[in-house]
């Protein structure tokens, strides 16, 4: 699609703001990213961001609980939130006729979410219900986003559990809801976006009228969460009851995204020439001709690429079979490397992968919900929401040296090895 022009304030408050008019369908997306995640957690309180989303949905000092629901989905629309190491995201999407709707909602939460000890006992306890479907009851829960930063990070912000230690969760209180709340969740803390159907000035005056009002608040001086790469290869082992064969995951650092964009985006075509695709270097050779890999995977970020400033990831992923060695697949893995980093790919083989990811960027930004938060989320970490319109085209311009020379970088000597060993009972 087309790339919008952008219409930015920002409210005396300090909120920012981002509008994206789109006329193609009469439908609107409204998103609230704060600039607070995994990553900004003290010690003793893991998980805590997260448990923080669920709060926000419990009511408000003006609405009852599900009032929020309620109100989005009698409109015809619908809602959501996430949190990630750097942000937490709130959205809804809805017919153009609601955008008010929508506004009101969000300002409403911003301003005073229902912080009582009723509902915080109510979404830990839902909290750990999620943590047990999705990590403690499932093979290969955890995998590796959970798992891989306590080997490849050593500071407690970047290598600790963002879904939670039960311990930590079960000992949260109301006042450490009020304070993060007060710290993190001030309008200075936030990036307002509204994407589709909209008239600019009307929806100018309906963000003043709905959040003009919300009390300001110094916005936190986020630290650096900087620390040097591995000195050396370092290892662990993770016993997995639940998973029927063994895994691995390598995990490397890359360039910073926000200083050293072009540079981030090689390591992303290089995980597409690596792992992308039946024809891909290491499908091709562990899947298909060896047969020693059932399932493998390569990327930037452990939720995704762009997700989080530095330090950042890139991470291949492989479950093997039992008969084979995990350091028989490393060693494979190796080699490829190396072969890219001595001979760079064709220029073929990359126009093939460059163009797979234009092609799914720009299907991605054509739906108005992801293409609301991907508007927030860079507008909030980068500085320029208008860089996803630019992705495609720069992803186009990573030469087949640039590709080469990110291979040549994920060096032996500083990375992070988890191995995911089957247990077959209690771990």
């Amino acid at each position: 699609m087309a790339s919008p022009e952008l219409h930015r304030f920002t409210l005396p408050n300090g909120l920012r703001v981002v509008l994206a008019p789109d006329a193609s369908a009469p439908v609107v997306g409204v998103s609230v990213h704060y600039d607070v995640g995994f990553r900004s957690e003290p010690e003793g309180r893991t998980g805590f961001a997260h448990l923080f989303e669920h709060l926000m949905f419990q009511g408000s000092e003006s609405l009852e609980k599900l009032a929020h629901f309620r109100h989005v989905q009698s409109s015809g629309g619908t809602f959501n939130g996430s949190t990630h190491p750097d942000y937490t995201d709130y959205y809804q999407v809805l017919p153009s006729a609601a955008l008010e709707r929508a506004l009101f909602l969000e300002a409403d939460r911003m301003r005073a979410p229902k912080l009582t000890e009723e509902n915080l006992r109510n979404q830990i306890d839902v909290v750990k219900e999620e943590i047990r479907l999705n990590v403690l009851n499932r093979p290969y829960g955890g995998f590796p986003w959970i798992l891989l930063p306590a080997v490849l990070f050593k500071t407690f912000a970047n290598a600790h559990n963002g879904y939670g230690d039960f311990v930590d969760l079960e000992s949260a209180t109301v006042d450490d809801c009020a304070e993060f709340f007060d710290t993190y969740y001030s309008p200075a803390n936030a990036v307002l976006t509204v994407a589709g159907d909209l008239d600019v000035e009307t929806t100018k005056t309906l963000v003043e009228k709905h959040f003009g009002d919300v009390p300001a608040r110094p916005r936190p001086e986020r630290p650096s969460f900087a620390e040097p790469a591995p000195q050396g290869e370092v290892r662990h082992e993770h016993g997995d009851a639940l998973a029927p064969l063994p895994a691995i995951a390598i995990g490397y650092r890359v360039p910073d995204p926000v200083t050293d964009i072009d540079g981030y985006l090689s390591y992303l075509v290089l995980a597409g020439v690596l792992a992308d695709g039946d024809g891909s270097r290491l499908q091709q050779r562990l899947v298909h001709r060896e047969g020693i890999v059932i399932d493998l995977n390569a990327g930037c970020g452990l939720f995704g690429p762009l997700e989080a400033r530095d330090p950042d990831t890139f991470s291949i992923t492989a479950i093997h079979a039992a008969e084979v060695s995990a350091d028989q697949v490393v060693a494979a893995i190796d080699e490829e490397l190396q072969k890219l980093a001595q001979e760079p790919p064709s220029a073929e083989e990359l126009a093939k992968v460059t163009a797979r990811w234009a092609s799914t960027m720009h299907k991605e930004h054509d739906r108005l919900t992801n293409r609301t938060l991907g508007l927030g989320s860079a507008e909030l970490l980068f500085g320029r929401a208008e860089l996803i319109y630019e992705l495609p085209e720069r992803i186009a311009s990573v030469t087949v040296d640039e590709v080469s020379a990110a291979a040549k970088a994920l060096r032996p000597d500083s990375r992070a090895l988890l191995f995911v060993k089957p247990t077959g009972g209690a771990q």
